[in-house]
């Protein structure tokens, strides 16, 4: 596993790590035990970073990750988020309830300090107004965090957190269907020294390249519930493609395979050939999954003809299929 900076931090990262979102169960039922196994096949395979957020399962992704490592002496990076529980999101950020939030997620986590603290896709309104950096500020200060980012769903809102001097990351949506932040959000993150966390690299599993039009999911799968952005921003499910279309785009995709990549290979390779990228966070569902995802780390670059006729893939026919605001 190769390793990389994580922005301004004092933090090395696995250019692979582990989204944990799906230990929260918002995917469909996830035991203990297989979370475990995950985290086991992911620490087998190099992976040092692990992304996850207070609202995962109301907690219970933090307190599966604190479970798994607590009084382990080589801990990993554990980065978590605030900001989208219902006490707080849309409208009612106040420092008392970041306070109680950081409070919490110390506590699941088993932690002194916390690693990383992003703001969770929070109105831009917020953003904007600054007073949520300067409280992430006054618990740097107090020891309670060591560095805060924030995960946002569109330029605009990474435009506006990066007007903050002392940000440590950005966690956008990147990926072959979505490759409108090489315009801007990369070459600005780059430049200030920020790190870029991709999430979404395979677009909800789409660009593994294992589904079907009429592919179903379970009740309780954002994949089933939110395809047309009815519970949150559409972008978060499937990159924000109708699962029809993706389909349809992933057969032509499957015509540009490298010799011996796969359809995982190509999605996660080309994200780790652009070196603004700190450090990228697929989820899996099993042990086999997520060794599969750390392996991409040793995967050759692509050639840049082949990197060429992605992007002309996104700009004719990927683009204006994209829904909602990115």
């Amino acid at each position: 596993m190769k390793t990389r900076s994580f922005g301004n931090t004092a933090f090395s990262v696995s250019e692979i790590g582990l989204g944990c979102w799906q230990f929260g169960g918002d995917f469909g039922p996830m035991g203990r035990d297989t979370a475990f196994r995950i985290m086991q096949s992911a620490v087998a395979g190099g992976i040092s970073f692990f992304d996850t957020a207070d609202v995962y399962g109301a907690g219970r992704s933090e307190s599966i990750l604190g479970e798994f490592f607590g009084g382990q002496n080589a801990r990993p990076i554990m980065a978590t988020k605030f900001g989208r529980d219902g006490i707080v999101y849309p409208n009612g950020f106040t420092q008392d309830d970041l306070r109680r939030g950081l409070d919490a997620s110390l506590q699941r986590l088993g932690v002194e300090s916390l690693d990383l603290v992003q703001l969770h896709c929070i109105p831009i309104e917020e953003l904007r107004r600054g007073e949520v950096f300067d409280w992430l500020r006054q618990a740097q200060e107090e020891g309670l965090i060591r560095y805060f980012g924030a995960s946002v769903e569109t330029d605009e809102q990474a435009a506006v957190c990066l007007e903050q001097p002392d940000l440590s990351s950005l966690q956008i949506i990147f990926n072959i269907f979505r490759q409108k932040p090489l315009r801007e959000t990369l070459p600005r993150a780059k430049e200030q020294g920020v790190g870029i966390i991709v999430r979404l690299p395979l677009a909800s599993g789409l660009l593994s390249g294992r589904f079907k039009a009429n592919t179903k999911f379970t009740e309780t799968d954002h994949r089933n519930y939110n395809r047309d952005g009815q519970v949150f921003n559409v972008g978060e499910t499937f990159a924000g493609l109708p699962l029809a279309k993706g389909v349809e785009l992933i057969d032509e995709l499957k015509t540009m395979l490298p010799e011996g990549f796969d359809m995982v290979d190509l999605a996660l390779r080309w994200i780790l050939d652009h070196d603004a990228v700190s450090v990228i966070i697929p989820g899996a569902s099993s042990p086999q999954q997520a060794a599969k995802n750390a392996s991409a780390s040793d995967l050759p670059p692509l050639d840049a003809a082949l990197h060429a006729k992605l992007a002309r893939f996104y700009d004719e026919k990927v683009a204006a299929n994209i829904r909602g605001k990115y």
